[in-house]
């Protein structure tokens, strides 16, 4: 598991530098492109798609594991209506942000999930590309991995009541480059940009979630995060000069760097995205 040194190199680079690139509301993960070229269009279209997954009404009390900057609990309680809302996060200056958002009805802690005691019983969980830093490279090559996602969702099931939905969504290793420079840059953004973590295989998912949940849907989404990444890295170039100037040549390398290795992948089917309908086995 990522501990909270790690986390903070991959998401406390500093808001404002995240905010340059991103969406208006800070979705660092894929969007769902459906219908649409704009990406705070597209991000909006993943947050909903999610909420259907998790079957959240807006009596709901919803749990947000691995919260960002607070983008998704910000459109449940102000799009969709949710009163009650919790988001943990392992990062100092994404809690920060989500204090800052002042949304009605929510809740942030700075916990690991491991830690996490919640007071009151959810009845539907999200969590966007945050399984990523539950095992380490190492864990995963130890085969530690599988019991380490099943953990996870033994303990969502402990939080939640009968008949609560997830509404998951992970990033996905596919096949390993045959070619030495995409290798070397994959192994590279792996240690330097998310330290501590590792995408998941669709089948660790599979193996894992039994005997909490069962799975209802699978979408995969290579190309809409293949997208995603090019509109991130033509942001983030645009401003070139001002993160060179406050951040330093080498910010701005590595997400150069980061980026277009990202974009890459899901070219190349190294990675690719999916979202995932649970339903808690009561």
């Amino acid at each position: 598991m990522s501990n909270q040194e790690e986390v903070e190199v991959s998401y406390d680079v500093s808001n404002d530098f995240f905010r340059l690139w991103l969406d208006e509301k800070m979705n660092y993960t894929c969007a769902l492109y459906i219908d649409t070229d704009n990406l705070e269009e597209a991000q909006n279209k993943k947050l909903e798609w999610l909420h259907d997954a998790a079957h959240i009404t807006p009596d709901s009390r919803v749990l947000d594991i691995g919260c960002g900057w607070g983008a998704d609990l910000e459109y449940q309680c102000n799009v969709k209506g949710v009163k009650d809302a919790v988001g943990i996060t392992l990062s100092r200056s994404q809690h920060a942000e989500c204090v800052s958002r002042d949304i009605p009805g929510a809740e942030f802690l700075v916990t690991d999930y491991r830690d996490f005691k919640p007071t009151k019983k959810f009845d539907a969980v999200i969590s966007i590309c945050m399984m990523e830093h539950i095992s380490t490279p190492e864990e995963v090559r130890e085969g530690k991995h599988i019991k380490a996602y099943r953990d996870y969702f033994k303990k969502a099931h402990e939080w939640t009541n009968p008949g609560a939905y997830f509404g998951l969504q992970t990033i996905l290793r596919n096949r390993v480059p045959r070619i030495k420079q995409h290798l070397v840059d994959i192994n590279w953004l792996t240690y330097a940009i998310f330290p501590g973590g590792l995408s998941l295989r669709l089948e660790d998912i599979v193996k894992a979630v039994n005997p909490y949940w069962e799975i209802m849907e699978v979408q995969t989404r290579r190309e809409h995060y293949e997208k995603t990444c090019a509109e991130w890295l033509r942001r983030m170039r645009s401003h070139e000069d001002h993160i060179r100037a406050t951040w330093g040549d080498q910010v701005f390398d590595d997400y150069d760097r980061y980026l277009r290795t990202c974009v890459l992948g899901f070219q190349e089917h190294y990675q690719s995205l999916a979202q995932y309908s649970l339903r808690r086995i009561d």
